[in-house]
């Protein structure tokens, strides 16, 4: 009898202590917070663009992840999981967040397709589907800053971080603290492949972590961009 009331408070204890955990994740210590860099300003808005619903959807004033399936959506089938599974699960129902995925007029019998596969038993309402000629789906890719050519099919594997005044985020600088002491070459992540499990579970959802932490402490008046946090820094060790 013993034995299962010590069970049972352990059990509760983790119950209690998971959610915690995750918040502090979630919300890292703020001397250890540096917002996310703006690789790219004033992407182009979808406004030329039909969803796959009644709704009007804009980039402009969400936290948007871009992504470009192409005329052969189907093809794309793992991205699109991955993308779901490690960042729509992630953060769905975060104020503003969105997934968009970008493909041409004519591809809605696959996207039909597509949502009967990955959507399983959930209505996936922060994710959108766009509908766009290839000349506009073209113009959009071009605003974007990437160093990945869009195919001719108007696909991609990447996806990329757009944030509610229309600038790309990512990294100025992708490496990690390991890379930086042995002194690895700097290298710039304009955008995410959705391929890659590891790159998507770690990096990419630890960067629209950071870009909600920045929004989080904006609305609280706490919010201290690169520069001033580094003038205060400095100003503190004189």
């Amino acid at each position: 009898m013993k034995a299962n009331k010590v069970k049972r408070y352990i059990v509760l204890s983790i119950l209690f202590f998971l959610p915690v955990a995750f918040l502090l994740m979630l919300y890292p210590a703020k001397h250890n917070y540096d917002p996310l860099d703006v690789v790219n300003s004033k992407i182009a808005d979808i406004n030329r663009f039909s969803a796959d619903s009644n709704e009007n959807v804009l980039l402009k004033d969400h936290i948007t992840v871009l992504g470009f399936l192409g005329n052969s959506p189907l093809d794309y089938m793992i991205s699109a999981s991955n993308l779901k599974e490690l960042v729509y699960d992630k953060f769905k129902g975060f104020k503003n967040f969105q997934i968009v995925i970008v493909v041409p007029k004519g591809t809605e019998a696959d996207i039909e397709l597509l949502k009967k596969e990955i959507n399983t038993y959930e209505d996936l309402k922060y994710w959108h589907y766009v509908f766009g000629t290839e000349g506009d789906i073209k113009s959009l890719y071009s605003s974007l800053k990437t160093k990945d050519v869009l195919s001719e099919n108007l696909a991609v594997n990447n996806v990329y971080i757009i944030d509610k005044n229309l600038n790309q985020r990512g990294r100025l600088d992708g490496r990690d603290e390991r890379q930086i002491e042995e002194n690895k070459p700097a290298f710039s992540v304009y955008g995410y492949n959705t391929i890659e499990v590891a790159e998507i579970k770690n990096m990419m959802s630890d960067d629209v972590r950071i870009l909600f932490t920045e929004y989080r402490e904006k609305r609280k008046g706490e919010f201290e961009d690169s520069n001033s946090r580094r003038n205060r820094e400095l100003k503190q060790d004189q």
